[in-house]
Order: C-alpha cells, then sequence, then structure tokens
C-alpha cells in the first residue's frame, strides 16, 4: 500500500472525542472533501443514534454504536479505526477489530499498555497486514486527503503548515508535539509533507519507522523523507541497512533528539517509554553518526535541521505546487434545534425522502398511499405488493362503527360544537393497550415466541405466566362459525402477493389450539395486520432488531391511528351535518350508588 489513506478513507472513531472528530470535519470541509472522514462513532455508553456536527456552515449527523462490529456492519466502506480508548480498554479494542477484519490501518492514541500485550497486539496486526500507528500516538495526516483526529492543531495552523495539500516530504517521527513542529519548518523551508506519521512513543509500537519509510519509497508524492528519532532503541538502524542494500533509494533526512543524555549520569529517560539508552548504540549521538554514515542527510544539530531540509529540497528541482481552492470554516456557527430527515421543502418543490412531491402525488404516476407513507415513515421505496398492502390496512382499520370508544368520544365532542380537529384529538386519544394497541401487542409477542421457537403450547403457557391475554387473538362477536370477513381479506391477499408468511403460518397453529378451547378465541383483525406487518418487513429485507424497534416504537399503532383517523372525523361530520345537539347521556344508563358520605 503505497498511499497510507486517500481523500475517499474513511475512518470508525472509537471514543465519543467531540472536539477531535470536529477538527476531522472542519479539515474535510476545508479541503473540500465529498464525504465525511469519520463515518461512525463507537459510543458503547451512549443512548443517541448520532451525534451532530458542524459540515462548514451546516450540520451533518454521524450514527452511534454501541460496538465495533455494529459500526464496522453498518459502515463496512469505513477501513480505518481510530482507537481513542483508554489503556484499560485500548488493546481490546483493537484485538476486537483485527479478528472482526476489513481494516487496513488502527490508530491507538493510548499511553502506557502494557509492553506484553503491546507486543502480542502489534505481532498480530503485522501477521493481517493491518498497519498500527501508535500506540501513544497523535497518529498521521495524508494532507488534502485525510487526517486523524487532532494532528496539525487548529484549521489555522494547518493551513500555515500548508498541511492542507500534498507537499513532497514524507514524514516520520517518534513525537506527536514535534511533528506537528516539523511539519511548520518543512513549509516554511520547502512544499510541505505529502505523507506524515507518528509513529509514537511507547518502547512496543505497531509500525516502526522502516515500515513507513518503505511505503514512503513506494508513494510517487514523495520525493525526499524525513525521519526524527530520539534515544533509545534501535529502529534507526534498519533504516539505515534499507539504504545500503537499496530498499530505501528518495533522499532521506535524519535527526535524532536526546543528544543532552550524555551530559547526565546513565538510566535518563526522556518523556516517551521508549526514550531511554540501554546500550551506546542506542543513544542519540550514535545512531546519528551511523544514519550520516550511511548517506542520510544530518545536521550537526537541531537547530541546523531547518537549513538541511532547505538544501535537500532545493537540490531536488521539484515543481511548485499549486494551490488548490479551500472552503472556509465560518468562525461562529449556530447548532440546529430540529432535525428532519424525511422531507425538504427548501426548493422549487418540497420533496418526500428526495422525490418530489408531484411525482408520487398525481394520479398519473400510479403512486398510492402507501408509496407515501413508505417515503415518509420509512424513507424506503417499497414494492407495489408492499404498499397495497399498507392501503388495504388503512381502509380496513377506517372505521368499526359508532359505539367504539373512540367514535363515541369523537361525536360526543363535535356535539359540544368543538371543531374536527379537537373532535378528532378526543377519539385518538382513547387508542392504546384496550383500543388499537392489539396491533402492537400481536406482533411483539407473537414475534418473541416465534423468534424463541415455542411451540403453540409453550407460547400459551408463556403468556399466562405473564398475566396478560394472547393480543390479537379472540373476539366478542365473530369465531370460527363467524368469521370476520376482514381477516380473511387480510390473509388471502397475504397469500396472493406476500413471498412468504412464516409469523402467520405459526400464528395459525396457535389459533388451532386456543380455537379448540374456546371457537370465539380466533385471531383477530388486530392481531392478523400486526403479525403481517412482521412477515412485509422481513420479506422486504429488514433485520429483526429493526422489526423490533419498529414494534416498540409505536409504528404498528401508528397504522391504526392513520386508518381510524378517517373514520372518526366521517363520525364527526356526520354530527354536523345532522346538527345534532349537546349530548347528555341517559340517567336510567348509569347505575347510581351514592352513599353517605362518612364524617372522619
Amino acid at each position: 500500500m503505497a498511499q497510507l489513506f486517500t481523500k475517499d478513507t474513511q475512518a470508525i472513531f472509537w471514543n465519543n472525542n467531540a472536539s477531535a472528530i470536529q477538527r476531522m470535519l472542519d479539515y474535510d470541509y476545508t479541503i473540500k472533501r465529498k464525504t465525511p472522514s469519520v463515518a461512525a462513532i463507537v459510543a458503547p455508553t451512549a443512548d443517541a443514534k448520532f451525534q451532530k456536527f458542524f459540515w462548514g456552515p451546516d450540520e451533518i449527523m454521524i450514527p452511534l454504536y454501541k460496538t465495533t462490529a455494529e459500526a464496522k456492519a453498518a459502515q463496512p466502506q469505513a477501513d480505518v479505526l481510530l482507537n481513542f480508548a483508554s489503556f484499560r480498554t485500548a488493546y481490546d479494542v483493537t484485538m476486537e477489530a483485527l479478528e472482526l477484519g476489513g481494516f487496513s490501518c488502527i490508530m491507538i492514541t493510548a499511553e502506557g499498555i502494557p509492553e506484553r500485550l503491546a507486543r502480542k497486539m502489534n505481532q498480530t496486526a503485522r501477521d493481517a497486514g493491518v498497519i498500527v500507528i501508535g500506540p501513544a500516538t497523535v497518529g498521521g495526516i495524508a494532507p488534502g486527503a485525510f487526517k486523524i483526529a487532532n494532528v496539525g492543531g487548529t484549521i489555522e495552523n494547518i493551513v500555515n503548515s500548508k498541511l492542507h495539500r500534498c507537499g513532497s516530504c514524507g514524514l516520520v517521527t517518534r513525537s506527536g508535539g514535534l511533528f506537528n513542529e516539523l511539519s511548520n519548518i518543512i513549509s516554511i523551508n520547502a512544499d510541505g509533507i505529502a505523507e506524515g506519521v507518528a509513529i509514537g512513543g511507547d518502547r512496543f509500537v505497531g509500525s516502526v519507522f522502516i515500515d513507513n519509510l518503505l511505503r514512503m519509497q513506494e508513494n510517487p508524492d514523495v520525493k525526499y523523507m524525513l525521519l526524527l528519532g530520539e534515544v533509545g532503541g534501535i529502529e534507526e538502524y534498519k533504516v539505515i541497512e534499507a539504504i545500503k542494500d537499496g530498499r530505501i533509494t528518495k533522499p532521506v533526512i535524519g535527526w535524532c533528539i536526546g543528544t543532552i543524555a550524555k551530559h547526565y549520569s546513565a538510566g535518563v529517560q526522556f518523556g516517551h517509554a521508549g526514550a531511554s539508552a540501554n546500550a551506546e548504540r542506542e543513544t542519540a549521538d550514535a545512531k546519528n553518526k551511523a544514519m550520516a554514515e550511511a548517506g542520510i542527510h544530518v545536521p550537526a544539530s537541531f537547530n541546523d535541521l531547518p537549513a538541511t531540509i532547505k538544501r535537500v529540497y532545493e537540490s531536488l528541482n521539484i515543481a511548485p505546487i499549486a494551490e488548490p481552492e479551500m472552503n472556509v470554516c465560518p468562525k461562529v456557527r449556530r447548532s440546529k434545534q430540529f432535525i428532519c430527515t424525511i422531507s425538504d421543502d427548501r426548493g422549487d418543490e418540497a420533496t418526500y425522502a428526495g422525490f418530489p412531491i408531484s411525482s408520487v402525488a398525481l394520479p398519473s404516476t400510479g403512486k398510492g398511499i402507501g408509496d407515501v407513507i413508505s417515503l415518509l415513515w420509512f424513507k424506503k421505496q417499497y414494492p407495489k405488493w408492499a404498499t397495497d398492502f399498507i392501503e388495504t390496512v388503512v381502509k380496513t382499520v377506517a372505521d368499526h362503527g359508532p359505539a367504539v370508544s373512540g367514535a363515541h368520544n369523537a361525536k360526543v365532542t363535535a356535539r359540544a360544537g368543538k371543531s374536527v380537529v379537537e373532535s378528532l384529538v378526543t377519539g385518538l386519544l382513547t387508542i392504546g393497550p384496550r383500543f388499537g394497541g392489539a396491533i402492537d401487542g400481536a406482533a411483539e409477542h407473537f414475534k418473541y415466541a416465534d423468534d424463541n421457537n415455542m411451540t403453540p403450547a409453550e407460547f400459551l403457557n408463556h403468556m399466562k405466566k405473564l398475566g396478560i391475554p394472547i393480543p390479537g387473538i379472540g373476539h366478542r362477536i365473530k369465531s370460527l362459525k363467524n368469521p370476520d370477513l376482514r381477516v380473511k381479506g387480510l390473509m388471502d391477499y397475504a397469500a396472493e402477493f406476500f413471498p412468504a408468511t412464516p409469523l402467520l403460518d405459526y400464528a395459525r397453529t396457535v389459533e388451532a389450539l386456543t380455537t379448540s378451547k374456546k371457537e370465539n378465541l380466533i385471531l383477530n383483525v388486530d392481531g392478523t395486520i400486526g403479525i403481517l406487518m412482521v412477515d412485509m418487513w422481513r420479506a422486504l429485507g429488514y433485520s429483526e432488531e429493526e422489526i423490533n424497534e419498529f414494534i416498540s416504537s409505536g409504528t404498528l399503532n401508528a397504522f391504526f391511528i392513520v386508518g381510524r383517523s378517517i373514520g372518526f372525523i366521517g363520525h364527526v361530520l356526520d354530527e354536523k351535518r345532522l346538527a345534532m345537539p349537546m349530548y347528555r347521556h341517559p340517567m336510567d344508563d348509569i347505575l347510581y350508588d351514592v352513599q353517605m358520605a362518612e364524617e372522619i
């Protein structure tokens, strides 16, 4: 892999570090990326499904997931994991990602992962062909394409350091802090960097100097390389050997910091866990000398590094790089208070889930109310058999006469002189567990039984233990001898048009058992609707988790609400058309049992 990141690279961000993510998105917007570099966030303790971030002056939503597996399954194109877990969990997060597969690069910020675990983790990644940046790193950057978290600092600093577009230098450092400083030095004395990686300060890191420099050797954008090592370790000698045997042919500038260590007693350790020389060969002076002898451009001191960079760069006669157009992030941004993902009323014509209203509303389009519901409720284009079924359900539940609680309330309110809206609302407020709610309950409980492979007898015992009647079973009037034609119509439709009806088939076996006890314990219309809705969603390819979410959120009840609203409005208009007076319930229909109040 010659290029570590491209402008299409997307990452899964483990741990919701909002400021670091926002910096990545600000960089994306500045360099005019088409897609955000963060595709998903793993936030194990979060209850929300997404988090809003700014995208220039606007906002976007980044989805949140509980686990890496869920995030990867939902965003398979994201092949970089940015592991911001603590040192206590960073190892487990990385090993899980390696086991899942599908990642080309994993960056680990945690410092102080136990060395035994770090070595195992790094070897597992190497065996899998996965590049690990870190542990104890700020990450890396491919200027003009992709940057990790806080690398480069603020947008202003990034632009000043020419990190907004590709330069010519391949930069590899141990230090994250000096990475930003060197980016600035290179921008002043040359044309910036083409790729940069801070490999991390722990003693055992995933990708070492030689891994990154060999990749940069193959990257055509990299014309020369700069290695900033430090006291401790022998990784620089691997680079020296690669130069000697011809694997690295591009010019290399090198310097190891920590030359002051010779002025202290033995055993001095600097800031990084690996910055401690345990032998003469590991001292900064020894490594600088060896690099110079191998032909690496080594300055006399760190202060001379800028001049060395300028000299090497100018010797290569690299053509000037054109400055690309950039977006400018606003200084002041205001977060939106509402979010809408189903319709858009901006522009010449409002849209339903991206479709202009005229493309679904006019008779000539061949679309019906089922199509509109599938767009606005589910943001999907359902096939005709499914949209026709939705319309069948809405028409089936539209009304059930004036005696049911909802219609009764609507009629009484209308007779009190209230408006259509007020009267309709009073009827709708009666919809719940006892009126309409059997659709939700039937779907929930029958699906649970089917998912857990319960026999009909086991299901009945399960419901008995719960202490509730089986939702969707039973009717006051209808029975095996007097079947409900609404149920028959729904079942006939499903038999003809549904690809399969596994839950309905299961429910029929339950019905056979319940009607053997009492013939009116039939599968009623609410139960049939709820069960067939589950079969519809399964046939449309929804996951069991998604279907469970539809049920728990009240989606099924919503079909009843829409359909029955038609009937309620009809009853309200009927009352107004007949000019019916204020309603008062007849006294002879009330059981009065009023005792003298007891004195306390």
